[in-house]
């Protein structure tokens, strides 16, 4: 399902989204708080998957997966801004997170990561991989 506010036909708001490099992935912690993080990414199929790298943590045991673990719901957001405003433009897609040690889906996670970001050539794919289940996309251009 899509919702969102056009001011063209030739929008495409999945594509823009898919093809941004970087987007941020809101979970909410056990005691109701937003929670924020920027995230690479990649979509296939209606879900969106992301992992954890090898990139400096002070832990594996990240706040997102402590939240996704409590509660499912996330929303993840790819937004463009510029000084011509009537350029800005934000795509939303809201859905149910589920986290993969293992298994086909962690597989795949890994496999479009890797093809998307020529960086994970020299960055390990350490952690488990989070695939979010599209359920609706939300947008805006001007």
């Amino acid at each position: 399902m899509a919702e969102g506010i056009a001011g063209g036909a030739d929008f495409e708001p999945q594509a823009r989204f898919a093809t941004a490099a970087v987007a941020r992935m809101a979970t909410v912690t056990p005691d109701g708080r937003p929670h924020l993080v920027p995230i690479v990414f990649v979509v296939a199929d209606e879900v969106i998957y992301t992992a954890i790298d090898s990139k400096p943590k002070s832990s594996l045991r990240l706040q997102r997966l402590a939240n996704i673990e409590s509660n499912p719901n996330v929303s993840v957001l790819v937004d463009h801004y510029t000084d011509d405003w009537s350029q800005l433009w934000w795509v939303r897609a809201d859905g149910t997170a589920a986290i993969h040690h293992g298994g086909t889906d962690h597989q795949r996670g890994y496999e479009l990561l890797r093809a998307k970001y020529p960086q994970y050539q020299s960055t390990s794919l350490i952690g488990p991989v989070i695939a979010v289940a599209v359920q609706q996309w939300s947008f805006w251009f001007g």
